[in-house]
C-alpha cells in the first residue's frame, strides 16, 4: 500500500475568497513516486486538534507540468478545508499519499474531442485533464460547460480564460450561473437543457469522443442521463463525485453478530472479529490496522480491497464498475459483511 510522505509547501494561490490552490515542492528522490496522470487525486493527512484527518483532492496541474497543485474550496465546518484556506502557510509540511484515482485522461497520437460538465470544486481535475488534451495534440479541442453561482465564486476562473486565449480556436468554455445574470453566459444550474444546447446547437458539429463529469451526484445524474438520451454510449461517459448523496435506501440486509476478517495488507495477515453492523473499514481502523482510506464516504477509491472468502455488500458505489464488483472488488468504507467469515485482500487491487 503507498505511504504518506511529507512534502513542503512551495505555494499557497487564492482561487476565490472561499478556495485555494496549494503547490508542494517534490524532491528529486521522489518524482517518480508522485508522477501521476491527468484527473488523479492526492490523499492529505494532517493531526488536527488532537485528530488525525485525511482528505482527498484532485490535482488540477498537469503532469506535463512537473508540479503537483490542488484545488481546495472551503466548506461550512469542513475542518482541514477551513484549515488550509486560513492557518496553513507556505514553508509547512504536509503528509501527503501519493496520486491515484481512475478519473483519468491518457493522451493519445489519435486527435480526439473532449467535452466535459464541471459544478463548482468539481472544476479541479477537469483543469488538469482540458491542459492535458490541448497540449498532448495540436489539433485537439476540448468543451467545458462549467457551473457556479456568480463569477466571483468560479474556482480557477483566471486559468481557465487564459488557456481559452492560448487556445482560442481549440477550447470553448459554456459559462453557467445560478445566481448571477452575466452577458454570454447562461443563467440556472447545468440541466438537460444544458445538455442539449450543447450537443444540438452550439457544438453539433462535434463529434465528441469522451464526456468527463465532475461535480455533485444530482448534476451528474442529470448530465449522465441526458448523454445518454442523446445516444452517447455509457463507456463514453466518466465522472467523479466531489460528494454523495445520502440515500434513505442506503441499507442492506445484514446479520446480527460478529464476523471473523481476515485482512491482507503489505504482505501482512491480520485476524480479527468486527461488527457486522459496521463497516468494514471502520472495523480494520478500530483495530489499529493501518489501511488506506480517504474520503469515507465512497467517493474516492483509496479504500478499495478484494473479497477473497465470504460476502460483502457496499451500500453505496460510484466508483467500481460491475465488472470489478463481480470479481470481488468493494470498497471497505461502504461495505457490511454479510458472512460469519470474510477475508479481504488489499494488495491485490
Amino acid at each position: 500500500m503507498p505511504d504518506f510522505y511529507s512534502l513542503k509547501v512551495a505555494g499557497l494561490e487564492s482561487l476565490t475568497p472561499n478556495s485555494v490552490a496549494i503547490s508542494f515542492e517534490i524532491p528529486d528522490n521522489l518524482k517518480t513516486t508522485f508522477t501521476y496522470k491527468a484527473g488523479q487525486y492526492i490523499t492529505l493527512k494532517k493531526a488536527l486538534d488532537g485528530e488525525e484527518v485525511r482528505r482527498a483532492y484532485s490535482i488540477s496541474s498537469a503532469p506535463s507540468s512537473g508540479g503537483l497543485t490542488v484545488g481546495i474550496k472551503k466548506v461550512p465546518n469542513g475542518t482541514f478545508s477551513t484549515y488550509a484556506n486560513g492557518a496553513l502557510q507556505v514553508g509547512d509540511y504536509l503528509e501527503v499519499m501519493p496520486p491515484e484515482g481512475r478519473f483519468t485522461f491518457d493522451a493519445e497520437h489519435e486527435v480526439q474531442t473532449i467535452a466535459a460538465f464541471a459544478a463548482g470544486s468539481g472544476i479541479t481535475p477537469i483543469v488538469s485533464i482540458a491542459k492535458t488534451v490541448l497540449k498532448s495534440n495540436n489539433t485537439n479541442r476540448f468543451v467545458l460547460i462549467y457551473g457556479n453561482r456568480t463569477p466571483e465564486e468560479t474556482m480557477y476562473r483566471s486559468t481557465l480564460l487564459n488557456l481559452q486565449k492560448e487556445y482560442f480556436d481549440r477550447f470553448f468554455i459554456v459559462w453557467s450561473y445560478s445566481q448571477s445574470n452575466e452577458a454570454n453566459c447562461l443563467f440556472g444550474r447545468i440541466d438537460n437543457a444544458t445538455v442539449n444546447l450543447v450537443l444540438k446547437n452550439r457544438f453539433k458539429n462535434f463529434d465528441f469522443d469522451a464526456f468527463y463529469l465532475c461535480g455533485p451526484e444530482q448534476m451528474i445524474d442529470t448530465v449522465s442521463n441526458a448523454l445518454k438520451k442523446n445516444g452517447i454510449a455509457a463507456d463514453r461517459i466518466s465522472f467523479e463525485l466531489f460528494t454523495a448523496s445520502a440515500k434513505e435506501n442506503d441499507t442492506i440486509p445484514m446479520l446480527d453478530g460478529q464476523t471473523a476478517l481476515k485482512v491482507v495488507l503489505d504482505d501482512e495477515e491480520h485476524h480479527i472479529q468486527i461488527d457486522q453492523k459496521a463497516f468494514v473499514l471502520d472495523g480494520v481502523l478500530k483495530n489499529d490496522i493501518d489501511a488506506p482510506y480517504s474520503c469515507q464516504g465512497g467517493v474516492c477509491s483509496s479504500c478499495i480491497a478484494r473479497v477473497t472468502e465470504g460476502k460483502a455488500e457496499m451500500v453505496k458505489n460510484q466508483i467500481l464498475t460491475d465488472s470489478e464488483v463481480e470479481e470481488g472488488l468493494i470498497l471497505t468504507c461502504q461495505a457490511q459483511p454479510l458472512t460469519p467469515v470474510l477475508h479481504i485482500d488489499y494488495d491485490d487491487v
